[in-house]
């Protein structure tokens, strides 16, 4: 299908991502926030579905337990993000350091989610109104 101008490219690519359920989200090694436009009408309306913290453990002197505590810890940080992205088509994960690329490997290796794209990107603290404003921009909205 070919298009004579720009306007009905833009209406084109609207009315194809109207039906896709997408999300977005910021995460660090500490919180996540996750945006998504599952109860919109159109694919403009996204909003802020979580703010996620990691919980955190202390006063473990056990090293081997306190890893195990840490790693049973983010399982239950990732899955809270899973509940928030369920029914998604694409995901958008970005954010500073490794904490993404972490994710989406976790991400891809549960079956649910094998199949999701999943794209990356890189970003210092964002808050609320910025991770918005990020996940919009990267769905050219």
């Amino acid at each position: 299908m070919t298009c004579t101008n720009f306007a009905n490219t833009v209406i084109i690519k609207h009315s194809i991502m109207l039906n896709k359920k997408v999300a977005g989200l910021w995460i660090d090694g500490r919180k996540a926030i996750v945006v998504s436009n599952h109860n919109a009408e159109t694919i403009s309306d996204f909003e802020v579905k979580g703010n996620l913290k990691v919980e955190v453990q202390v006063g473990n002197s056990n090293e081997h337990t306190a890893n195990n505590v840490e790693k049973t810890n983010r399982v239950k940080f990732y899955k809270e993000i899973e509940k928030e992205i369920t029914n998604s088509t694409e995901l958008y994960i970005t954010g500073p350091g490794t904490a993404q690329e972490e994710l989406r490997n976790y991400l891809l290796e549960t079956p649910q989610y094998k199949n999701l794209k999943i794209t990356l990107g890189t970003d210092s603290q964002l808050n609320d109104a910025e991770v918005l404003n990020e996940v919009k921009s990267h769905y050219g909205v």
